[in-house]
């Protein structure tokens, strides 16, 4: 009988040593989970019933091979489209046969359709964002994840906002007609750049004339063309007169100028609305600190980024960022049910339960650090242990067949 306990350990601590040398094989495999062997002994009750005190084992057995699914260890990459699970969940991949595969191998790109793949080419899927970045909140088809690389649409301006400003209160009354190309006809003049609905960049200019103490004629004017000014005369009227109080705040209305004008190009005509309630009247030299604007020209997509939330959202040349689509998770009930199929993905199985499929940082998923991957788990300095220990237990087992041969020997040298 000590021939089959010896073999049967010979053949698990042989087993166990290809599930050492597999971790050790992918020890710089992205996302690979490294697994163990869980042994067994082996009894048989035919020859001296179960319940008998004599029972002698008839070896060992490896009755599993668990995966260990705590997180690997980050690594920053210069691909924003590498992603990294940080916590539960599975990306979910439409192979090429229409199957849905599981990984945590989050070394994506982007292939000349603009589909998001896996290095095999499969796709990754999520929920795509509508014509105008609109992500659903919840719910949403989840299909292949596309990266639109078409240019993104102008935005003509509507709203012009001085966001902080002063009008020296000190400046000298002027009298005379304004005239945009006469320096004494204005006492401030401050630019800012706008957009047509064809993403056409014009420069607008903002004039402001001291009348009377306190009191501040405006004029707007695009492009250094006088028949762009609201009310061009002659003379030209003042788009609006501003007041302010003996603290140097507006206190007229409105502070905010309706700026209409029709194009000479095929652009529609600019309905804007210049924003200068922040605009003070101080006793210090007129400047403009901070402006801003709402519209913006036509962009071609420059790079995408992807956020903790799986928004992958495109950055264009035009300064905007719009959103794409977002990676969806998949957890199960059970990790080790999942069966493996090579190519770091696994598959759903009866044993795992159906996946439960969701958005990143919801339910029990984790969240994704974009520009990253997940390392192999994989503990190198354990595995050359445990491959010690196995080596050990396989010459210990080899010694009980030796020691069992030579009895056997001894027997047959009897006369």
């Amino acid at each position: 009988m000590g021939f089959t306990q010896g073999l049967s350990g010979l053949n698990t601590s042989s087993r166990a040593l290809d599930v050492i040398s597999n971790n050790i094989a992918n020890t710089s495999t992205v996302g690979f989970k490294a697994s163990h062997a869980v042994f067994a002994d082996v009894y048989a009750g035919a020859l001296t019933g179960v319940s008998s005190a004599i029972q002698i084992g008839y070896g060992s057995k490896i009755t599993a091979v668990y995966q260990s699914f705590i997180d690997g260890m980050p690594t920053t990459t210069n691909n924003p489209l590498d992603l990294a699970i940080n916590g539960n969940g599975f990306f979910r991949i439409e192979r090429f046969d229409g199957t849905i595969a599981y990984t945590r191998n989050g070394q994506f790109d982007i292939n000349k359709d603009g589909f998001i793949i896996t290095p095999n080419g499969e796709k990754v899927t999520g929920v795509r964002a509508d014509d105008n970045g609109n992500i659903p909140m919840s719910g949403g088809i989840v299909e292949p994840l596309f990266v639109d690389l078409k240019d993104s649409d102008p935005k003509a301006t509507t709203a012009v906002d001085i966001r902080s400003g002063n009008l020296d209160a000190d400046s000298e009354i002027i009298t005379l007609t304004f005239d945009p190309s006469d320096l004494d006809t204005y006492t401030f003049m401050h630019t800012i750049p706008v957009y047509d609905s064809l993403g056409g960049e014009h420069s607008m200019a903002i004039y402001f004339v001291k009348t009377a103490p306190g009191v501040w004629d405006t004029y707007a004017m695009l492009d250094n063309d006088t028949s762009t000014l609201s009310n061009p005369g002659p003379p030209p009227v003042a788009d609006a007169t501003l007041n302010f109080d003996a603290f140097g705040k507006p206190v007229t209305t409105p502070v905010q100028i309706p700026y209409n004008v029709a194009l000479t190009s095929s652009a529609a005509a600019m309905n804007i609305t210049i924003d200068l309630t922040n605009l003070n009247q101080f006793g210090s030299k007129s400047a403009i600190n901070d402006h801003g604007q709402d519209g913006y020209t036509t962009g071609r997509i420059a790079g995408v980024v992807v956020t903790q939330d799986g928004i992958i959202q495109g950055r264009y040349t035009n300064g905007q960022a719009k959103d794409l689509g977002q990676v969806v998770l998949a957890t199960f009930r059970s990790n080790q049910g999942l069966a493996r199929v090579g190519d770091n993905l696994w598959v759903e199985s009866p044993e795992s339960g159906p996946p439960i499929v969701g958005r990143p940082r919801s339910g029990l998923n984790g969240l994704i650090n974009g520009g990253q991957v997940e390392e192999s788990n994989v503990d190198l300095t354990q595995e050359l242990v445990n491959m010690i220990i196995q080596q050990r237990n396989y010459q210990a087992n080899a010694q009980t067949i030796r020691t069992q041969d030579q009895i056997l020997q001894t027997l047959v040298n009897l006369r």
